[in-house]
């Protein structure tokens, strides 16, 4: 589509994203002194994605079935790439039940995709069938909220993100078991964020340890990374060494304690080691590379962590439009 925003909510996330590469240009994450800044990272295609304005931003692999599902920033659609093929498929639809956007995206233990809409909530549909379980509308009208990404913890709750009002939401299995309603706010971070210029965004990515125990969530803008304690509800800075998270966008947490960053505007990967307690974090790794292509999220497995190539700045949400996009790609990264 024309220009260089979105219908709806381009302007919004344009606006942020400008601001958010003013800063990061300057104060991006840089490896430690003495560090191999990409320890022979590699960057490859996986698979394609269909259509000529796809501008995704959203993925999640399937742990059972190693399917990976991608959202459409641009209209909504999901894809699905089953395993070894080189192109994608539509599994649900542009609009399908009134989705605007395709933004966070997770598969649960039990087979369930969740999409989130920034404009509206989140949806959460059955792998197998594509059938709809459940829904839950983000609370105030649209423009008082940016719903952006989500985690689901070992006990199935679901936690999303809300860019625009610093918060964090919650949805539960019991709630979910209703098949719907409005999204519950959970934990309100607004306090503990640095101010940042109007307009702006603030939390982006997030992600939970396998324990259940927190919630690791990016400031975007800041470049900061939170922890929020699942038992207790304390919110606290997370002390990082050697870089930051500006820009910082999708986040994937291993069980060893291994966290990977994407950040968009700045075509950047970053490998962090956090403490057993995810207080503290120590950049190990970090590759900046013109064909991640505006990165915004990643999913790892054993062997390769799967990148999301926007092209958000090829007529997409974001300015300067430096051109028409290429053929819209997942890429793999080795050795991050």
């Amino acid at each position: 589509m024309p220009g260089t925003t979105l219908p709806g909510r381009g302007p919004a996330l344009s606006l942020a994203l400008t601001a958010v590469l003013a800063g990061a240009l300057t104060l991006g994450a840089a490896p430690a002194r003495g560090q191999d800044p990409s320890g022979g990272a590699r960057v490859s295609t996986a698979f394609t994605l269909p259509g000529s304005k796809v501008y995704p931003e959203g993925i999640a692999t399937d742990p059972r079935t190693r399917t990976v599902y991608v959202g459409s920033y641009a209209d909504g659609t999901v894809y699905r790439a089953r395993p070894g093929r080189r192109a994608a498929e539509v599994f649900l639809p542009a609009g399908t039940d009134g989705r605007h956007t395709a933004n966070g995206l997770r598969v649960d233990g039990h087979g369930r995709l969740w999409v989130t809409d920034s404009t509206a909530g989140v949806a959460v549909y059955d792998t197998a069938t594509g059938g709809r379980l459940a829904r839950f509308e983000a609370p105030g009208a649209p423009s008082g909220h940016f719903v952006n990404d989500l985690t689901i913890t070992p006990d199935g709750t679901a936690y999303l993100t809300d860019s625009v009002r610093g918060v964090v939401y919650r949805v539960t299995p019991a709630q979910l078991a209703t098949g719907g309603g409005t999204l519950t706010e959970a934990y309100d971070l607004t306090p503990a964020l640095r101010p940042r210029p109007a307009g702006t965004m603030s939390l982006n990515g997030i992600t939970s340890d396998r324990a259940g125990r927190y919630l690791l969530t990016v400031d975007m803008t800041a470049g900061d990374l939170y922890r929020v304690d699942l038992r207790t509800g304390a919110v606290r800075r997370v002390d990082l060494t050697g870089g930051d998270l500006k820009a910082g966008d999708g986040l994937d947490l291993s069980p060893d304690g291994t966290l990977r960053v994407a950040h968009n505007v700045t075509n950047t990967l970053t490998r962090w080691q956090l403490t057993a307690d995810g207080t503290r974090g120590r950049l190990v790794r970090s590759l900046t590379d013109p064909s991640l292509q505006i990165p915004t999220t990643l999913t790892h497995t054993p062997g390769r962590t799967l990148v999301v190539r926007s092209q958000f700045d090829k007529g997409g949400p974001m300015t300067p439009d430096t051109g028409p996009p290429t053929t819209f790609t997942i890429a793999t990264v080795r050795n991050l």
